[in-house]
């Protein structure tokens, strides 16, 4: 029994930078943007390539654990993890970034179904396996919610890449004692791998992003976008189709006809939209307007990681006492009271107010998103539980992932078309300046104090505008699909 424990103390330990990464950088923008020189547009995708590239890799990549064992998967994983979070420290250029850290998703892609694999494995009685996943998951969201936390600390301290560098030793660590003392697992070699259909999805996934983000930054020309957008939707469709003739799917899309399991995906990646997206914007908020450091932003924003993090035990009880339903739509809807609340608020001088809806955030988004698990795992019949679990696994990835593309996409839209910028500035750097708060303060540093003071001011009187427009629209948006949960979970109640 002892051999089993400290077994996944070892899966475990590599799990916690996997989860921290998700959100480490979220309190590191400002840093990025002025130490690489990196645009709005390349800090967007610095920080959320990691969950886009992982949402599409964590199915083959479990297929890949059951072909050669969990084991394997895991030394596999954590060497990969750690090369790419070397690269990622020392990575020159925001476009090397960016690319680090989609490697670092494949890693990552790997590590996460290994551990749960290996939980699987370890643990036959269900009562000591309920325990192990549990700490699982506590492992898991924790590290998420204390990401940023844990950035701003190191961020304090010492230079950008410290970030990355802490995950070396710990994988390290667990590849040595990983390969003493996990036991191996023999592995099945008719499983399919499906790495192309994934490698599609990815693609895909990629395209509509990107060409979103172009159309609303207008850097590119509208046919150019418009090709961009039906080659990812063709893909996208051709993905779906392959699924669906597949004996052995890579995502099995007949649970999307279910309206229980699909309501628990939308609320899945509406609740990560508005968790991650708001501790991004927050990030830059506090830091190029309200000038903290990356340590104070990210204890200014603990209360929506603490609510976030305890709500599980309170939201599960709610469950059972309330229903799904309540629960779901509340969690929803509350979440949409914090945000229009925190869209009106001015940081520096409500900073009570600020903390209590963003406890009420953390609370109510976590529980949308237990709500949205409890939803997908209960209506999925007992021989596709796992299909289940892994398309309850994607939608917290996607949701990841978009919200700091839509986050940012308002955020970047409203303040181009807000700023104020000064009479007599240069054309180049005034197109320059008005593309992000960050792009404003790199200008802003040669030119004369009058001139860079004014373009700060600006540009912080922008961005405190476009923080109140992305919330608010965050806001309507949460209030019109809560109303779309609540009456599309009365009707999958009729119909059971």
């Amino acid at each position: 029994m002892f051999r089993q424990w400290l077994a996944l103390v070892i899966i475990v330990l590599v799990y916690i930078p996997v989860a921290i990464d998700a959100t480490v950088l979220h309190v590191a923008a400002p840093t990025l943007s002025m130490t690489l020189g990196a645009s709005g547009n390349e800090l967007l995708w610095i920080i959320d390539i990691y969950s886009l590239v992982m949402a599409g890799m964590v199915l083959p990549m479990g297929a890949l654990g059951d072909r050669i064992g969990f084991k394997r998967l895991l030394m596999l994983g954590s060497i990969l993890f750690g090369l790419s979070s070397l690269a990622a420290a020392f990575a020159p250029t925001a476009g090397w970034l960016i690319a680090a850290r989609a490697t670092l998703a494949i890693g990552a892609a790997m590590i996460i179904p290994a551990t749960l694999a290996g939980i699987r494995t370890l643990f036959v009685e269900a009562r000591h396996r309920n325990i192990a996943l549990g700490v699982w998951a506590a492992v898991g969201s924790g590290g998420a919610a204390f990401g940023p936390l844990m950035g701003g600390l190191l961020l304090e301290h010492f230079y950008w890449g410290s970030v990355f560098l802490i995950n070396v030793p710990i994988v390290i660590l667990v590849i040595t004692l990983a390969a003493r003392f996990v036991p191996a697992q023999q592995g099945r070699q008719e499983q399919p791998l499906n790495i192309n259909h994934a490698l599609m999805l990815i693609v895909a996934i990629l395209l509509l992003v990107f060409s979103a983000k172009t159309a609303l930054k207008g850097t590119m020309s509208p046919w150019l976008v418009a090709m961009t957008l039906l080659t990812g939707a063709v893909l996208l469709l051709t993905f779906v189709r392959i699924q669906l003739g597949a004996k052995t799917p890579m995502i099995d899309m007949r649970l999307f006809c279910h309206p229980i399991i699909l309501s628990g995906v939308v609320m899945a990646m509406t609740a990560m939209i508005a968790l991650v997206g708001f501790e991004l914007l927050m990030a830059q908020e506090l830091q190029f307007v309200h000038g903290f450091t990356p340590f104070e932003a990210g204890m200014f924003m603990l209360p929506v990681m603490v609510a976030s993090g305890f709500s599980g035990p309170i939201a599960g009880v709610l469950v059972g006492r309330l229903g799904l339903r309540i629960v779901a739509t509340g969690g929803m809807g509350l979440s949409a009271v914090s945000f229009l609340g925190l869209s009106q608020l001015d940081f520096s001088t409500q900073q009570y107010t600020a903390w209590a809806l963003m406890v009420l955030l953390g609370f109510s988004a976590a529980s949308a998103l237990l709500a949205s698990t409890a939803a997908i795992m209960a209506a999925a019949p007992k021989e596709k539980a796992a299909a289940a679990g892994a398309i309850e696994t994607m939608s917290y990835e996607l949701g990841a992932g978009l919200g700091i593309a839509i986050f940012g996409l308002l955020l970047t839209r409203s303040f181009s078309a807000t700023i104020v910028l000064p009479s007599g500035l240069d054309a180049a750097l005034a197109e320059k300046a008005a593309s992000s708060i960050g792009e404003a303060v790199k200008v802003a540093q040669d030119l004369s104090p009058s001139v860079a003071e004014a373009i700060i001011q600006a540009a912080r009187a922008a961005f405190t505008t476009s923080h109140s427009v992305a919330l608010g629209s965050a806001g309507v948006m949460l209030l019109i699909l809560a109303s779309g949960i609540w009456f599309s979970l009365a009707k999958a109640a009729d119909k059971n």
